[in-house]
């Protein structure tokens, strides 16, 4: 196999729950691969079977060529970073980071060397005889990140590395890990729950839920053609907008929205459009454009900066419906006033079901 991680058709069930069902992918050597989903959708209990911490039900798991689905966690040469560090709380920066050496055998003056290494990488040569306690949360996970890479692993396994941080020092080491992974160029495989990191830091994102894949594609697929209504209301902030297939067309309030040929006559239908594809006017400027054809009520506005959050409510049929637009595009536009609506960019989803096989935008009619 050429990818630098791979696993086939994994599952793995606790008793009678399933907690990984028929899981594939693969993951290119040199890149950041992220498993995104909610809490228990199965993407740890996918880590921790690749670094032999988990055993599967079945199917295979390889790494860099080799297929490792039963050999143990030293055989594999992955290194893993925790959410919670996991730092030896008796140990020095230095020591922590040259555990995995020792425990290997290296020579006293490899493991120097290595150590001084890493402390340079990930900025801590000055916290070297300091113990985890005396660290900032961000700090002792740049220890745990310099100990997983001390013993030169093939591939670098990181589970929610940042869940336990606050937003702005998460936001810090995002930055700063896509910066040591240009610099390494070490195939990563990243468990996040958390939308902006996978989009932010992954050549490729797989979407799990309820123990299977939703989808797999670069960031710019996984948000702009989501392939589920999963996806669709998981990945970014999403309106759904329900309402009825009239010959292969939705229709909603007093809308109407092209791309439902797919459904049948009569079906529930839902619309997936982003807040920020959401275009409005007031009827005077409308100048006839046919895709803003459906009225809505401005019922609250709230002012974000340079730009605001809008609710509007349907005519109708009452829907609500949020849309986030510059300022400078509202010109004139209050409270409770009556504007026309274009949904620009929507997807059309049966309920439960897969997503138009359309990749047009749903322009109104």
């Amino acid at each position: 196999m050429n990818a630098a991680i791979a696993v086939e058709h994994l599952s793995k069930s606790f008793g009678s729950f399933t907690a990984v069902d028929d899981v594939s992918f693969a993951a290119s050597e040199g890149r950041i691969t992220a498993l995104l989903g909610p809490s228990g959708s199965g993407k740890s209990t996918v880590l921790r079977m690749l670094a032999g911490l988990e055993r599967p039900t079945s199917g295979r798991v390889w790494i860099a060529g080799e297929e490792r689905t039963y050999t143990s966690v030293q055989e594999r040469q992955v290194g893993f970073v925790f959410q919670h560090y996991a730092l030896f709380r008796h140990m020095t920066v230095r020591d922590n980071v040259a555990f995995g050496l020792s425990v290997r055998k290296a020579s006293k003056a490899e493991q120097k060397e290595r150590v001084d290494e890493l402390l340079h990488l990930v900025q801590l040569e000055h916290f070297a005889h300091r113990f985890p306690e005396q660290l900032s949360g961000g700090q002792r996970q740049r220890v745990a990140l310099a100990r997983a890479l001390a013993p030169r692993p093939k591939v670098l396994l990181l589970d929610e590395p940042f869940g336990a941080l606050d937003a702005r020092v998460r936001q810090d080491l995002r930055r700063w890990l896509d910066e040591i992974h240009r610099e390494l160029g070490i195939t990563s495989l990243l468990v996040t729950h958390d939308q902006e990191e996978a989009l932010e830091l992954a050549h490729q994102v797989v979407v799990m839920h309820e123990g299977r894949i939703e989808q797999i594609g670069t960031s710019e697929e996984i948000y702009n053609e989501p392939a589920t209504p999963f996806v669709a209301g998981f990945v970014g902030a999403a309106n759904v907008i329900k309402g009825l297939v009239i010959e292969g067309r939705v229709q909603f309030g007093q809308q109407l929205v092209s791309g439902a040929a797919h459904l049948p006559d009569g079906s529930a239908a839902h619309a997936f459009v982003r807040p920020h594809d959401v275009r409005i006017v007031v009827p005077a400027r409308a100048n006839g454009d046919a895709r803003l054809s459906s009225p809505a009520t401005v019922e609250r506005m709230v002012n974000l900066g340079w730009t605001s959050k809008l609710v509007l409510s349907l005519v109708g049929d009452g829907q609500s419906v949020i849309a986030q637009l510059p300022n400078d595009q509202l010109e004139g536009v209050r409270e409770g006033d009556r504007v026309l609506v274009d949904f620009g960019n929507a997807k059309v989803f049966a309920p439960h079901g897969p997503a138009s096989s359309r990749s047009d935008e749903l322009a109104a009619v």
